[in-house]
């Protein structure tokens, strides 16, 4: 009997685990700005390759929603993927988290790109993984990073997986 009540309770926690949308962020930090002196650079000629390189390694990705900072360099850095998959660019606060969680609750179960910055990206993983400070602000000249976050919960049950391009 006790094993039935076992098997039974594993078979449980399987189905419940197996009913749990799992949502994907891929977080990016914009590409190389225009060094003009200006609060609210475009994006320099390396950063535009590097914005089309985006597109051609999210080729193949079903992406259900873009978010970016409202400035120009996160904007300009997922206009050539918003266009690829014909999204509108959305616009979030960097630094409210409480947009992370609407994020969620209207993309649950999809895969969200979003674009910030070196401090904000990282805090963003932090509050997505429920690490406080696990993940610490980019270096300036650090343009390449993408973050793969997968979660079911935010801050409770979330995969990291980080790359370059």
């Amino acid at each position: 009997m006790k094993t039935l009540f076992s098997l039974l309770l594993v078979v449980c926690c399987h189905a419940s685990q197996a009913q749990k949308s799992m949502t994907t962020f891929i977080l990016i930090r914009h590409a190389e700005k225009e060094m003009d002196g200006s609060k609210d650079p475009g994006l320099s000629q390396s950063g535009k390759l590097r914005s089309e390189a985006l597109v051609s390694l999210l080729d193949k990705v079903k992406v259900d929603a873009i978010f970016s900072t409202n400035f120009k360099r996160t904007h300009n850095t997922v206009v050539p993927l918003a266009q690829a998959h014909a999204l509108t660019i959305l616009t979030y606060e960097g630094m409210k988290m409480e947009e992370v969680d609407e994020m969620l609750l209207k993309f649950n179960g999809g895969t969200i790109v979003v674009a910030g910055h070196s401090n904000t990206i990282p805090l963003m993983i932090n509050y997505l993984t429920g690490h406080k400070d696990e993940y610490k602000t980019f270096e300036d000249s650090d343009y390449g990073n993408l973050i793969i976050v997968t979660v079911t919960h935010i801050g409770k049950e979330a995969n990291v997986i980080w790359l370059r391009y």
